[in-house]
C-alpha cells in the first residue's frame, strides 16, 4: 500500500542521509521507523542476538550463572576427541565382542 507523507524540506534530507548512511532507501527507512514506533522486532537483529546467545551454549530464562561459570571452567580443560584411538578402542571391544582376532 502506497502512502504520501509531507515533511518539511530539511527532514527530509536528514532522512535521505540517514538512509544513505544505513545502506536502505528512505522507504524502508520509515517502514523500520514505523516498525520501531509500534514495538515490532527486527527479525535480522533477534537472529543475530540468539547466535550470540546460541554461542554461549548457556542462554534463556532458566540459565544459571553458576552452570554457567562450571561449563566455562570445564571447557578450560575439555580436550579434544581423538577420533583414531577412540576408532581404535571401538574396534577392539568389537573384535572381543564377537570373537574376531585381528591380523595386525
Amino acid at each position: 500500500m502506497a502512502i504520501s507523507v509531507r515533511m518539511d524540506p530539511l527532514l527530509e534530507m536528514q532522512l535521505e542521509q540517514a538512509a544513505k548512511r544505513q545502506g536502505i532507501t528512505k522507504s524502508q527507512f520509515i517502514i523500520d521507523a514505523v516498525k520501531d514506533a509500534l514495538g515490532c522486532k527486527n527479525t535480522y537483529e533477534l537472529m543475530l542476538a540468539l547466535k550470540a546467545e546460541e554461542e554461549q551454549k548457556y542462554y534463556g530464562p532458566n540459565a544459571n550463572p553458576a552452570d554457567i561459570a562450571l561449563a566455562q571452567a570445564f571447557e578450560a580443560y575439555e580436550q579434544p576427541y581423538d577420533t583414531d584411538h577412540s576408532r581404535a578402542q571401538f574396534l577392539v571391544k568389537l573384535q572381543e565382542k564377537h570373537g574376531i582376532r585381528s591380523n595386525h
